[in-house]
């Protein structure tokens, strides 16, 4: 999903966007549970779930650009990383801070508790 240029972040100016990507992720879920779905009590149609999941991932991916005009990196649905120059400070919804840190390597499994 990477359109951006990316950049070095401090863990404060990481940790000083979380609010504004709370909110706006907390904005795109909302409308995608606003979406029409079909009757639960019927199978939808193809042309149905088609509309639904393409409209879903339209609203997944202007947050992710909206997230990469920031510099930060989308690494899945709701997954950020942001570059600290020595791995990467990660997030994903709904966590309420920024508490967690991995290397290059390593990925979301190998992430640590910040100090």
């Amino acid at each position: 999903m990477a359109a951006g240029k990316n950049r070095i972040f401090t863990l404060e100016e990481a940790r000083a966007l979380i609010p504004l990507i709370r909110e706006r992720t907390r904005q795109a879920l909302e409308q995608i549970g606003q979406l029409e779905m079909p009757d639960e009590d019927e199978e939808p149609s193809a042309e149905e779930r088609q509309a639904y999941e393409a409209r879903s991932r339209q609203i997944l991916l202007q947050w992710a650009h909206e997230i990469e005009r920031l510099g930060i990196e989308v690494k899945g649905p709701w997954l950020i990383d942001f570059d600290s120059g020595g791995g990467y400070y990660c997030w994903r919804w709904p966590e309420e801070s920024l508490e967690f840190f991995h290397g290059y390597d390593e990925g979301f499994s190998g992430r640590m508790r910040l100090q």
